[in-house]
């Protein structure tokens, strides 16, 4: 009996030895088991969100290289703009050099000739200029023409006195010494203060001679050395009227 019990409690003994060991091992799996899942799970995750951090960089350098992309459109666009920029202020300049230019044609100035100052137009003052260029270059009757002309058409012309005296002079050189004596009196008469009344009054009596009138060019002499006594006209006025007496 004694015997009987020892082995029915050894079996017992061993079959609870051997449930707790199939316990324990299955309980062992089941952890790593589980642990592997765990794992398996992380690793999952893991690449996952490699995955995503890879998206998330690709997409953040394809941001950056389209916010490059634009900066250089930007850049493109601002130098683009600052040429147009530059060129507009270089027409504008341009346009407003022209518009003063053409300002500059139409407005009077102020001009001096033979000592006397006053207002003219660009295109009085080129038709002057002309006149007289025409007489220096010994276009005796283009001149004549070219003063004419003038003053007709600037009959008020602060040119005129000086416009009157190289008519004169073109007439006389034409032989038209009745005309000249004419243009040479109305200059001295219009402005007897005038740079050129003495040469006038001076011309008007030398016309006087060549008309063989010699009382009035011993006249013309006498009030020549009385009103302008100290000019060179009135010197060679009293030379001629000692050859005349």
């Amino acid at each position: 009996m004694g015997v009987s019990v020892a082995c029915a409690l050894g079996c017992t003994v061993g079959q609870g030895l051997f449930a707790v060991s199939t316990v324990s091992g299955m309980d062992l799996r089941q952890r790593v088991t589980a642990s592997e899942q765990r794992l398996a799970d992380d690793r999952r995750q893991s690449d996952d969100d490699n995955a995503q951090l890879r998206r998330s960089v690709l997409d953040l350098s394809a941001q950056i290289e389209a916010l490059r992309n634009e900066v250089a459109t930007l850049r493109g666009h601002n130098e683009r703009l600052t040429n147009d920029v530059a060129d507009m202020q270089r027409t504008q300049k341009d346009r407003t050099q022209a518009v003063d230019a053409r300002s500059r044609r139409f407005e009077s100035a102020k001009v001096t000739m033979d000592g006397k100052e006053f207002v003219a137009e660009p295109a009085e003052k080129q038709e002057f200029d002309a006149a007289l260029a025409t007489y220096r270059r010994g276009d005796i009757a283009g001149a004549q023409t070219g003063f004419v002309s003038f003053m007709k058409r600037y009959p008020q012309s602060g040119y005129k006195p000086s416009a009157l005296f190289w008519l004169g002079n073109t007439q006389y050189a034409l032989r038209n010494y009745r005309d000249a004596e004419a243009s040479f009196r109305a200059l001295v008469m219009a402005e007897p203060d005038h740079l050129r009344a003495p040469e006038a009054l001076l011309s008007v009596a030398n016309c006087q001679v060549e008309l063989m009138d010699v009382k009035s060019a011993r006249k013309t002499f006498e009030d020549l050395v009385k009103a302008y006594p100290q000019s060179e006209s009135a010197s060679v006025a009293r030379e001629r009227l000692a050859r005349l007496r």
